[in-house]
C-alpha cells in the first residue's frame, strides 16, 4: 500500500526548522523567567497557536487542495481533542507531585518537546509499517475502537501517576530530594547529583504522552495516510497544549462530557479504518462526524446542570 505524500524534502525541513524556532521564541523570550502563567496570556498563546495552524492549513488548501485541507482539519480536530483530554491527566500529575503553579510551564515545555520527538518516531515507524503490511490498518483499528469502549466504560477511573512503575522505577535508579529546588530538574549534593519532585513530574508527563500517542496516531492514520499532513497537524495540536493547558486547567472538570465525546470519535475512526478496504468514508463526512460529535460532547458539559450526577460508568 504506497502512501503518496504532498511534503517535499524542503517542506518538511522548513516546518522543522519552524517549529524549532517557535519553540526558542517561546522559551527563550516570552518565557525566559519563571512566572505563573495568567489567563490572559494563556488565552493570547492559544489564539496564536490555532491562528498558526489555520494560516498554514490556508496554504495547504492553496498548494494541495481541498481534500488535503480537510484531511489536515480532521486530524487536527481529533488531536487537539485528545490533548484536551491530556489536561485532565496533567492536572492529575501536578496536584499529584504538587508542583507549583510557577514551574508548571516549565514541565510542559520539555514535556511538549519530549512529545515531538517520540511523535515523529512514532508517525514514521507507523506509516513505514502500514506502508509494509496492510493488514496491520485492522489491528490499529480493532485497538482504536476497543480503546474508545474502554475509555467510555472507565471514564470515572481514578489515576495516580505517582503509582506508574516507570515513575517508581525511575526513583530507584535515581534518589530524589524531599522538596523542589526552585526550577531545577536536577541537583547536585555532596558530589552526588539528585532528582528533583519536577524531574519526577517530568517523567509522569512524558509516560502519559507516550500512552496517548499510542491511540493519537492511529487515529490520524485513519483519516489520512500522507505522513506530511499526518505530521503537521499533530504537531500543530501539541504545539498549542501547553497554553490550552493554562487556559483551561481551572474549568476542564466541567468538560463531564468530554471523555463520552472522545470515546466515541475513537470508535468511529477505529471502524473506519476497520471498512477501509470496503467502503473509504469521504473526508468530508468524517470531519462532519467528527466536528459533531465534540460539538455535541462540549454543549452538553455546558448544559448540564449543576450538582447533576452523570450516568454510571464501570469501575476497575
Amino acid at each position: 500500500m504506497p502512501f503518496e505524500t504532498v511534503g517535499s524534502p524542503a517542506m518538511w525541513a522548513g516546518f522543522i526548522l519552524f517549529v524549532l524556532a517557535m519553540l526558542a521564541v517561546d522559551l527563550g523570550i516570552f518565557h525566559r523567567k519563571a512566572h505563573e502563567i495568567r489567563l490572559r496570556e494563556a488565552a493570547a498563546w492559544s489564539a496564536v497557536w490555532v491562528a498558526l495552524a489555520i494560516v498554514f492549513n490556508i496554504g495547504v488548501h492553496a498548494l494541495f487542495g481541498p481534500e488535503r485541507a480537510l484531511e489536515f482539519t480532521a486530524g487536527y480536530l481529533i488531536e487537539k481533542a485528545l490533548a484536551v483530554d491530556n489536561i485532565f491527566v496533567f492536572v492529575v500529575i501536578f496536584a499529584a507531585f504538587r508542583v507549583p503553579a510557577i514551574y508548571q510551564h516549565r514541565v510542559l515545555f520539555w514535556g511538549v518537546l519530549g512529545a515531538l520527538v517520540m511523535r515523529a518516531a512514532f508517525i514514521l515507524a507507523g506509516g513505514a509499517f502500514l506502508q509494509r503490511f496492510h493488514w496491520a490498518i485492522y489491528v490499529f483499528g480493532g485497538i482504536l475502537a476497543l480503546t474508545g469502549i474502554k475509555l467510555l466504560l472507565q471514564r470515572n477511573h481514578e489515576m495516580h501517576p505517582e503509582r506508574n512503575p516507570l515513575v517508581k522505577a525511575f526513583q530507584k535508579i535515581f534518589p530524589v530530594t524531599p522538596d523542589f529546588v526552585g526550577d531545577k530538574f536536577t541537583v547536585v549534593r555532596n558530589g552526588r547529583r539528585f532528582a528533583t519532585p519536577l524531574l519526577l513530574a517530568l517523567v509522569a508527563v512524558e509516560v502519559t504522552d507516550l500512552i496517548f500517542a499510542v491511540d493519537s496516531i492511529p487515529a490520524i492514520f485513519a483519516i489520512t495516510t500522507d505522513p506530511f499532513i499526518v505530521f503537521t497537524s499533530n504537531i500543530f495540536a501539541i504545539l498549542g497544549l501547553r497554553s490550552l493547558y493554562f487556559l483551561l486547567a481551572g474549568v476542564i472538570e466541567k468538560f463531564v462530557y468530554l471523555k463520552v465525546g472522545l470515546s466515541f470519535v475513537l470508535i468511529f475512526v477505529g471502524a473506519k479504518m476497520l471498512l477501509m478496504d470496503v467502503y473509504k468514508i469521504p473526508i468530508g463526512a468524517s470531519l462532519a462526524v467528527i466536528a459533531s460529535i465534540l460539538g455535541l460532547s462540549i454543549a452538553a458539559s455546558f448544559l448540564k446542570r449543576p450538582g447533576a450526577s452523570l450516568p454510571p460508568a464501570v469501575k476497575e
